[in-house]
């Protein structure tokens, strides 16, 4: 009779799960995480935006990043818009310092001559679902508390608490639909008050199910979000013993809340051609569109997931950029020459 270990052998320790070389679990339960993404991009600053960390959540020591423009212009209105930005990474991965997000929350504040707030938010596995969404809401409540407050954030005393955008990427994406949710309701935007929401973007938003769709089936392995890293995302973030039907994962999941009964507010849902959350983000958009809801999508023909934080100069990120001014001014924000 043998044996492969013996009494007084360390049992061996191996990876078993590992997201893009910033996250990694172990056999016996343990996971190293690095704060820095595996990617090198530099920083594009120009000095045009100022920006600056502030704590949002003192008791979880979470922080977000403000960005406003240094100088203003004479289109500038008195006071400007607020938009937020939550980052993608499959709820697992990723940090409002990551240079992608960096990048194009500089670029949204130029473009968008906007203050924008950038949360971050616990992450799986140590945190799974729904603490990412809870975390969202915080943020938002933050933003009331400045709003109220005689002395807010430096960066935010040119911004225009009754002009408030939420918008999310991928993962973001999925929390900008929960707050609509949350906030879909004359009751529940009272609790935000002098806050107002004006509208909601969700760029690829990382929604799931287990009904494969055809973008998921036919996605290529090469693929930046890929079936594989998809699965693994949703693996390690939803609650033990959950699938990917449940409600924070699938908007149409068994158990949610019945969102032909949500005021949503209006909502701009950007897709990407060859993006493998494609179908689903079209169909949670026709299916809302279908009940009268307030909602746009924009194709972004050719373009895989994520596309416009790690290009986010290229011409379709240029349009893209155009397309989210345009649904601004048209509820509510001040038009731009």
């Amino acid at each position: 009779m043998s044996s492969s270990t013996t009494p007084n052998q360390t049992p061996e320790i191996f990876v078993v799960e590992e997201c893009r070389g910033v996250l990694r679990l172990f056999n016996d339960g343990s996971i190293l995480r690095s704060t820095e993404p595996s990617f090198i991009m530099p920083v594009e600053d120009d000095g045009s935006i100022e920006f600056a960390d502030a704590v949002f959540d003192t008791n979880l020591n979470l922080h977000l990043r403000l960005y406003r423009p240094r100088h203003r212009l004479p289109t500038d209105p008195p006071k400007l818009p607020i938009f937020f930005y939550f980052h993608g990474g499959g709820f697992c991965i990723g940090s409002r310092t990551w240079p992608n997000f960096h990048n194009y929350c500089l670029r949204l504040a130029a473009d968008l001559r906007a203050i924008i707030v950038s949360p971050d938010y616990r992450l799986a596995p140590e945190d799974r679902l729904p603490a990412a969404i809870n975390d969202s809401f915080a943020s938002i409540l933050w933003l009331r508390s400045q709003a109220l407050s005689p002395h807010p954030n430096p960066l935010l005393q040119d911004g225009d608490f009754s002009l408030v955008f939420i918008s999310g990427d991928s993962a973001g994406g999925n929390i900008a639909h929960h707050l609509a949710v949350r906030f879909g309701s004359d009751l529940n935007r009272a609790e935000l008050e002098p806050v107002s929401i004006r509208g909601y973007v969700l760029l690829m938003p990382f929604f799931g199910g287990t009904q494969r769709t055809r973008s998921e089936e036919t996605c290529p392995p090469d693929a930046f979000l890929n079936l594989e890293i998809n699965d693994r995302f949703w693996r390690l973030a939803m609650p033990v013993g959950s699938t990917t039907d449940d409600p924070i994962s699938n908007p149409f999941g068994p158990g949610g809340p019945a969102l032909r009964e949500v005021q949503f507010g209006p909502m701009l849902v950007v897709v990407g051609g060859e993006d493998l959350l494609r179908d689903r983000a079209v169909e949670y958009a026709e299916r809302l569109k279908e009940w009268g809801k307030p909602v746009e999508v924009i194709n972004c023909d050719g373009q895989q997931h994520g596309f416009f934080t790690f290009q986010p100069r290229s011409e379709p990120a240029d349009r893209l950029m155009q397309s989210i001014r345009r649904f601004m001014v048209e509820n509510g924000g001040h038009k731009l020459d």
